[in-house]
C-alpha cells in the first residue's frame, strides 16, 4: 500500500532528479521508493557508506552535504509520547 510523504530538497536537485527518473521512464517518487529501499534493506554503519551517496553526488553535480539538525531532548521525548499514542 502507497503511503504520501512530504521531503524538502534543493530545487536544483529535485529538477535534476526528475530529468533522471523521466530518462529512466519512472516517476521521481518510485526513484525516491527505489533508493530509499536500497538503504534500508542494507546495514550500513555510516552514511557516507552508501552507494546512493556517489550517484547523489553526480546529480547534484558537487559535493554530498548531510545536514542533520541537533534535536533537543524536550523534542524527542515529545516525539516518543506521541509515537506511543
Amino acid at each position: 500500500m502507497d503511503s504520501k510523504i512530504t521531503l524538502s530538497f534543493d530545487s536544483t536537485v529535485i529538477e535534476l532528479a526528475k530529468n533522471y527518473a523521466k530518462r529512466q521512464g519512472i516517476s521521481l517518487s518510485r526513484l525516491t521508493e527505489y533508493l530509499l529501499r536500497k538503504v534500508a534493506d542494507n546495514n550500513y554503519k555510516a552514511i557516507e557508506s552508501l552507494p546512493v551517496a556517489d550517484w547523489v553526488s553526480a546529480l547534484s553535480e558537487g559535493e554530498v552535504v548531510y545536514v542533520s539538525k541537533k534535536r533537543g531532548r524536550k523534542s524527542l521525548k515529545d516525539e516518543f509520547f506521541k509515537s506511543r499514542k
